[in-house]
């Protein structure tokens, strides 16, 4: 027990400094960091990038797809801690979601804080998801999102429905960023069960992403928007995450405004752990075919 204690007390300071690290070296060499196309050659998936507002939006397509194909479109969010860029996880995670779908991915490499903040991040964002919905129709495009990019996922969704902007026919939001505050009483016992997230390293990504105006703003922190306007919500979270008890609170904020939101909950689950599809853990394929099941009936 000691032994474990001592482990996550190293391992949560280890993420501490590295965070810490992160921010500082981007923030006194200026540095632009950007998503690249993945290292390892993907055989039954096309990529395709091109620019818009200087930034790289990556399109992954299924290889000789016939045109009868399935039309849908997933606009993707990568996390991150809104300070890193897209693994080779997360390329790996959507090259098989395109193979067992049919879908097209869409992934736009958003502005990474300490060199940018929240008002960069939806000034790119928020026209591409226009222009999308207006080539393709909101009716075939689903939000989707991982950690930190799931709470820009709901955030992009609640501005849209505040500016009565078509919306997705379904969100889905994988262990969600939904308040980079992390004041819920409840971290705190789940805290002692994560090994992948640190408290205080999230909370400076947090506060650098916010910058000086946004630490409450529900573009940031999307658990304070109008929970109200949520139709399809689709959350799927484990249980040893600590940003599980958000989404619990987003729920029940939702719930009693007739908001849909809907919790798919994994016990033993860690962050982010669906996108680890490969591994060959029950809670882990499980949960991958169960997004599956959600993508293929919007």
């Amino acid at each position: 027990m000691k032994k474990s204690i001592i482990l996550r007390i190293i391992i949560g300071m280890m993420a501490l400094c590295l965070c810490i690290l992160a921010l500082t070296i981007a923030y006194f060499f200026n540095t632009d960091i950007e998503t690249r196309e993945p290292r390892q050659i993907i055989e039954e998936c096309e990529i395709n990038t091109y620019t818009y507002m200087e930034r790289n939006v990556f399109t992954i397509t299924k290889k000789n797809a016939e045109e009868s194909d399935n039309k849908k479109y997933i606009v993707y969010f990568h996390g991150g801690s809104y300070v890193a860029e897209a693994t080779q996880n997360h390329w790996d995670f959507l090259e098989n979601v395109v193979k067992d779908t049919g879908y097209t991915v869409i992934m736009p490499d958003y502005p990474l804080t300490p060199k940018y903040h929240y008002q960069d991040v939806y000034n790119m964002v928020e026209p591409l998801y226009k222009e999308i919905i207006e080539t393709v129709g909101s009716e075939n495009v689903i939000l989707m999102g991982d950690s930190a990019g799931g709470g820009l996922a709901l955030g992009v969704y609640e501005r849209m429905a505040e500016e009565a902007v078509a919306l997705p026919v379904k969100t889905i939001l994988i262990s969600p960023w939904l308040d980079v505050r992390l004041e819920n009483e409840n971290i705190q016992e789940i805290e002692k069960r994560d090994t992948i997230l640190n408290k205080e390293a999230l909370r400076l990504a947090g506060i650098s992403y916010a910058e000086k105006d946004g630490i409450n703003s529900y573009l940031v922190s999307p658990i304070d928007g109008d929970v109200s306007t949520l139709q399809n919500i689709k959350i799927f979270v484990g249980t040893e995450d600590i940003l599980n008890p958000d989404c619990h609170l987003l729920k029940e904020k939702a719930d009693g405004v007739n908001g849909d939101v809907e919790i798919k909950e994994y016990e033993n689950a860690k962050h982010i752990w669906i996108i680890d599809h490969n591994s060959e853990e029950e809670v882990t394929n499980k949960a991958y075919n169960d997004v599956i099941e959600e993508l293929k009936n919007p």
